[in-house]
């Protein structure tokens, strides 16, 4: 049996392949946080964005704007592209993952569709490229105005369970992507459950208009009675939004009974909300597991 990843230290959050990681997460108990970052933003006295949300307590990283087919992420310098993500594992201690985004060529959309280079779009190559890379799992969504939909992200869980192993799946969204359709509903949800998705992305109750606390649990019940994980996602830029903001989030999405609960990237631009890290983490697990998060050595 696997340690709670809420008191694993990062050898062992690194050993753990696909499964054990998910099941690390399950005995946690709702108090797991994942920050997602944008690679493309320089960030302070040339350090990563990666190791910057990893000291204010993330358990989880996923890199967002992360191209596979030219791996690169801003502050960080290595001798070999194809080392880029397991030197970031080495300087964060933490398992990280990866955005592939299912575009629809036939989405109804209601804004501007913006085109995507082929490393950020989710296809069997760029999933391939991904596990090579050493990512711990890859999520599957979509950014505003990508074109993204459910029905083209089962498609893609659909295609990495049929050809590869160990990266654990999430998917979902977590806003509309310009996409003229219900951003989470249980039908779209158990289809994804169906082709093999292991933790199911919603928004997080407070973050899109219309999505309630209600229909949350409805998708938790749903995914649990599956043996998945449900991740809550603050992808709607109300990671800027003040502290009280956030602890009314942590405190509404975990009373419906969610696995992880994702933060957004952007603070002032794509600045990683840093403060509002520790805010969540203080909100869903208190102050002891919030300083041991952020306290405890890589090195361990």
């Amino acid at each position: 049996m696997v340690k709670r990843l809420l008191s694993a230290s990062s050898s062992e959050l690194l050993k753990m392949n696909g499964k054990e990681l998910a099941q690390s997460i399950k005995a946690s108990e709702g108090r797991t946080v994942l920050s997602e970052n944008v690679v493309v933003q320089p960030a302070p006295d040339g350090l990563t964005m990666s190791e910057i949300v990893a000291a204010f307590g993330a358990d989880l990283l996923l890199l967002n704007l992360f191209n596979v087919f030219d791996p690169q992420v801003c502050g960080l310098d290595v001798n070999d592209p194809d080392d880029t993500v397991k030197r970031l594992q080495e300087l964060t201690g933490r398992p990280i993952g990866v955005n592939l985004e299912p575009v629809d060529s036939d989405a109804k959309m209601e804004s501007t569709k913006f085109k995507l280079p082929e490393g950020r779009i989710a296809t069997a190559k760029s999933m391939k490229k991904a596990e090579e890379l050493s990512f711990s799992f890859v999520c599957f969504t979509g950014n505003p105005g990508s074109g993204v939909t459910n029905r083209m992200i089962v498609e893609a869980v659909k295609t990495a369970k049929a050809n590869f192993s160990g990266m654990i799946i999430i998917a979902g969204k977590m806003h509309g992507a310009g996409v003229d359709e219900p951003v989470a509903d249980e039908e779209s949800v158990k289809d994804m459950i169906d082709a093999g998705a292991d933790v199911i992305l919603t928004p997080a109750v407070g973050t899109v208009p219309g999505f309630t606390s209600d229909e949350l649990i409805k998708i938790v019940k749903l995914v649990h009675a599956h043996n998945g994980l449900v991740m809550s996602t603050i992808g709607t830029s109300q990671e800027g939004a003040g502290r009280d903001v956030i602890r009314e989030i942590a405190l509404k999405n975990k009373i419906c009974g969610v696995d992880i609960q994702h933060i957004g990237d952007a603070g002032w631009g794509v600045v990683p909300p840093t403060e509002k890290i520790f805010e969540l983490s203080n909100a869903i697990r208190g102050l002891r597991h919030t300083i041991a998060r952020m306290a405890r050595s890589i090195n361990r």
